[in-house]
């Protein structure tokens, strides 16, 4: 059966069930287009700008277990998307971005609205095609969905130029494909988990550190059975929060930069660490020479093997789907008859424990200005710990994951590794559509919010009844803090000084907005908002300038060298 290249590729979304398509449409698409305006069982959602596209494919395959798709036109459609492509890429979502690009004739041309996508999106995606043969399009986007979901997940882009899109073919959409160059190692090697297994059963000292790694494989229950069955402290990275639940005893906080005094301790004193889906980033150790300690044993589990050693050397690495690890590690213990020494592991936690009473977190409950981690900690007691939340990137980000407990995986939407400002709206679109009869909050800051606001067009189309939560402190909060920190109260451009109001703009998109100043309208509020099931709810929350988020370990430091709040 002969089809266009657009016809071609719109059966291959059907057949590998994609839902929905993020886009907004050019000159180098419109044959794509027109064929998906002739069908329906793909649907397009329109966005107010590319990048806000990829964002919403981001959330979407965060939030479920389905792959985001994008589609944006040649040119400008695809450098607006290349921040959306390289926040996947960091974090290692699983997503396929397909682009127009000009004719094959006029590449390389300088032609109306061409770039060199290949060469531009080549460091931000796992792998990138420029389909060049209409006979090869079926078997590039088999490819694309593979390589995106196997091994390390990540963004993979097609670039089709319009006459390829054009063109007729015979359409054959392979059931299955396999790469020569490309076999990830998938199943962890027996002998290493032994080792494993063995350094666990003997630690005196044991922490356990497990990252995004979890959540991308589906691996929260093996890796919860493992902590119980062990007995041990845990922690989760910001990628990871939700891996093992936050409401749990034996889970000690977020580790790093702004995590909790004693998963710091925990992290930087253990004998056996247990890195689980983890890659050992500068914001979670601080300075590696200083997280280095000879006494300790490191057991990494990664499906990268470049991710092993890459930061810190380890002495047990295990390459391998991290779910499939950790339920053989379970299944050895189980059938072991050694346990942990319980003196010694009643004596670690004791430690933990003492470090605990530093109460890290605590802030000032009765000032009569808002404090941002009050609206977090009643967003988190109205939703029961429920809901999906999305973020923008800054202070507000770190007070969410500090103070809303994720028990549950996929929850927890952010920007961890491009730390992209503008993520929080249009990744919350993409989760309400995955997930239509959930609550979807945005936790965002007023400098964030501002960057693709224009999405709450998208959202009034769509009729999607987001919850937009702004702490509102009139600073890039971030920004003010490390300025306050470390450049000598020097506020270089961090002030906002000509904000909008958030209300009437968010009025003006067909919206609800409530401006909240006073603490005790906080709670009433986000009932109010809660409340309205089929509406988007801006809040608008006026919050205190001054507050900082702690602890801190200042760029450079050790992860013992924190800064808390009662040393200023």
């Amino acid at each position: 059966m002969e089809l266009t290249g657009a016809e071609i590729l719109i059966r291959c979304l059907q057949e590998e069930g994609v839902e929905y398509v993020f886009g907004y449409p050019g000159g180098a698409v419109l044959n794509i287009y027109d064929e998906l305006f002739k069908q329906n069982r793909v649907k397009h959602v329109l966005v107010r700008h590319e990048q806000g596209a990829v964002h919403a494919a981001d959330g979407y395959s965060r939030s479920s277990q389905k792959i985001g798709v994008a589609l944006v036109t040649s040119g400008p459609g695809v450098t607006n998307a290349v921040t959306g492509i390289a926040t996947a890429y960091m974090d290692s979502i699983p997503m396929v971005v397909i682009t127009g690009q000009v004719p094959t004739a006029a590449i390389g041309q300088d032609a109306f609205q061409e770039c060199d996508t290949v060469g531009i999106t080549r460091p931000t995606v796992k792998h990138n095609f420029l389909v060049k043969n209409v006979d090869d399009l079926a078997v590039t986007i088999k490819k694309a969905f593979y390589l995106a979901t196997t091994g390390r997940p990540g963004p993979v882009l097609v670039d089709i130029p319009k006459d390829v899109s054009q063109q007729k073919a015979d359409f054959s959409y392979p059931k299955t494909i396999s790469l020569r160059s490309y076999n990830p190692v998938t199943k962890g090697h027996a002998g290493q988990i032994r080792k494993a297994v063995q350094l666990l059963l003997e630690a005196k000292r044991p922490m356990v550190y497990s990252g995004g790694g979890v959540i991308l494989n589906d691996a929260a229950d093996q890796l919860t059975r493992l902590v119980h069955l062990l007995g041990f402290p845990c922690t989760n990275t910001l990628m990871g929060l939700g891996g093992f639940p936050g409401t749990d005893p034996q889970f000690t906080g977020l580790p790093g930069m702004h995590g909790t005094y004693e998963s710091n301790m925990a992290m930087q004193n253990c004998d056996v660490l247990l890195a689980v889906g983890a890659r050992f980033d500068d914001r979670v150790i601080g300075d590696p020479a200083h997280f280095y300690r000879a006494d300790r044993k490191i057991i990494h589990i990664d499906i990268d093997p470049s991710s092993i050693s890459k930061r810190v050397k380890v002495d047990v690495p295990i390459v391998g789907y991290v779910g499939d690890v950790l339920s053989e590690m379970v299944k050895q213990i189980e059938s072991s008859p050694a346990r942990p020494d319980p003196v010694a592991l009643k004596a670690w936690w004791a430690e933990i424990k003492e470090w605990q009473r530093k109460d890290c977190l605590r802030y000032d409950r009765n000032s009569k200005l808002i404090k941002p981690q009050f609206v977090i900690q009643k967003l988190y007691e109205l939703t029961k710990g429920d809901a999906f939340v999305t973020s923008d990137v800054g202070q507000h980000q770190m007070w969410a994951a500090q103070y809303y407990k994720f028990d549950k995986p996929r929850r927890w939407i952010n920007s961890g590794g491009l730390g992209t400002m503008g993520f929080g709206l249009p990744s919350a679109m993409g989760v309400q559509l995955a997930n239509p009869n959930a609550d979807v909050v945005c936790i965002t800051g007023e400098a964030s919010i501002q960057m693709c606001i224009q999405e709450l067009s998208t959202c009034k189309q769509y009729h999607l009844p987001i919850k937009i939560v702004n702490l509102n402190n009139r600073y890039m909060g971030m920004v003010r803090q490390w300025q306050e920190f470390f450049y000598g109260n020097r506020y270089a451009e961090s002030y906002m000084d000509a904000l909008p109001d958030f209300v009437k703009l968010a009025e003006a998109y067909g919206h609800v907005g409530l401006k909240i100043e006073q603490p005790r309208d906080v709670e009433g509020a986000l009932r109010e908002a809660l409340a309205q099931k089929d509406r988007l709810v801006f809040l608008d929350v006026i919050t205190d300038q001054t507050e900082n988020v702690f602890p801190m370990v200042p760029g450079g430091k050790g992860l013992t060298e924190m800064i808390l709040a009662e040393e200023l």
